[in-house]
């Protein structure tokens, strides 16, 4: 098996399902990300943030009207992301046992499969702890088709079959219908999902996507890489054989003061996803709609840009523009991205969000991570967590 490519070797990445990384196996196969499920303490309040401050439309709802008795579950979409928001109504119980322990958090990365049967019996024989046996679920629309196992921490991955399937979101659930859907903010897809695992965890992780889900490993980071005077990390990105999956996971390295993968672990208490990369292709008016919404960002100091054309050459970009909104830029041989990452969203400083635009490039901004770690350090001193 080859060696895991290095940024300066990385594929022209594309959304055809043809095979752009050798190494994966890709024996499922994965078609993309099928929705991303949180559980949390109120799901209408979430969902009402998430429509107002990210412009996700109302898709589908189930609950106490549809014959739920135990959740309440809301369905968002935008582009091609679809967040499912969903909370117990009854005391104790697996979701709320997981709020109590993690605070609102992703639960579920479901993968949109051709063959949740196989998807499944092909990751237990490798290896992989059941979560959910393949399970039929139908209604007047069709037949759904989901399965599932555990990956890092209590995250799960789910295997949804839908092809029979016409229905709004899966049986269950029914359209919702709603007043209020704020103008979305033209997010696309999501380009990728980091997770945070314990000390020397990641290799560990690594291997479990590689022999358990067939992936590759496509980049690897390690402390010189990510580090600042005071903290560092080590991370590596796997994919799947197509690209449409790719899962960075990251463990916290030696450094002089906790790093933000040790302050992650202390309060989300163990491994977790730590934030999700929604795409779009003017990121420039993506992140000023936020603002305007009111999603607070890292801030990044004005000398970052003092000799920016000479780090990454010529873009076709405003300066002024990407000043203005603290908006991150690098480039490899394919070209160059901009990306910003905004502060938690949440209470405990845990999960949060990074707005990415790609213009050829492949990587994950590697030259940024000293700008980009050095503010997330200010933010933990301002939070006495450093």
């Amino acid at each position: 098996m080859e060696s895991a490519k290095s940024i300066d070797e990385l594929q022209n990445f594309n959304f055809e399902i043809k095979k752009i990384f050798d190494d994966a196996q890709d024996f499922l196969p994965i078609m993309g990300t099928d929705y991303i499920e949180l559980y949390v303490g109120n799901a209408k309040q979430s969902a009402h943030y998430y429509k107002t401050a990210f412009g996700f439309q109302s898709e589908a709802y189930a609950g106490l009207e549809t014959g739920r008795k135990d959740i309440a579950s809301y369905v968002l979409k935008q582009g091609k992301i679809r967040i499912v928001l969903t909370t117990s109504m009854i005391k104790g119980g697996d979701i709320s046992k997981h709020v109590d322990n993690h605070g609102d958090a992703v639960k579920i990365i479901a993968l949109h499969v051709e063959d949740a049967t196989i998807a499944f019996n092909e990751t237990v024989k490798r290896g992989a702890k059941p979560y959910l046996q393949p399970t039929k679920e139908e209604d007047e629309h069709g037949t759904i088709i989901k399965s599932g196992i555990y990956t890092y921490g209590e995250t799960v991955h789910l295997f949804i079959e839908r092809k029979n399937y016409s229905g709004v979101f899966l049986p269950g659930y029914r359209k919702w219908d709603s007043h209020y859907n704020p103008k979305n903010i033209g997010l696309k897809y999501i380009d990728h999902v980091v997770g945070n695992v314990d000390w020397d965890e990641m290799n560990i992780w690594c291997k479990f996507y590689q022999e358990v889900m067939g992936f590759a490993q496509i980049i690897s980071f390690d402390d010189k890489d990510i580090s600042t005077e005071y903290t560092a990390l080590m991370s590596k990105v796997m994919s799947n054989g197509n690209g449409r999956i790719k899962f960075p996971i990251n463990e916290p390295a030696d450094g002089i003061k906790k790093s933000q993968i040790e302050e992650y672990l202390d309060f989300y208490n163990g491994p977790g996803v730590q934030h999700l990369a929604l795409a779009t292709d003017n990121i420039a008016e993506t992140v000023k709609e936020m603002k305007e919404r009111g999603v607070e960002f890292l801030y990044v100091p004005e000398t970052y840009y003092d000799d920016l054309l000479e780090r990454v050459g010529k873009i076709d970009e405003d300066l002024n523009t990407l000043k203005e909104h603290g908006i991150l830029i690098d480039r490899d041989e394919e070209g160059y991205l901009l990306q910003i990452f905004t502060k938690p969203i949440l209470d405990r400083p845990t999960m949060f969000f990074e707005i990415i635009q790609r213009k050829g490039a492949q990587s994950f901004g590697k030259g940024n991570f000293k700008a980009l770690f050095s503010a997330i350090e200010r933010e933990q001193k301002n939070r006495g967590t450093l």
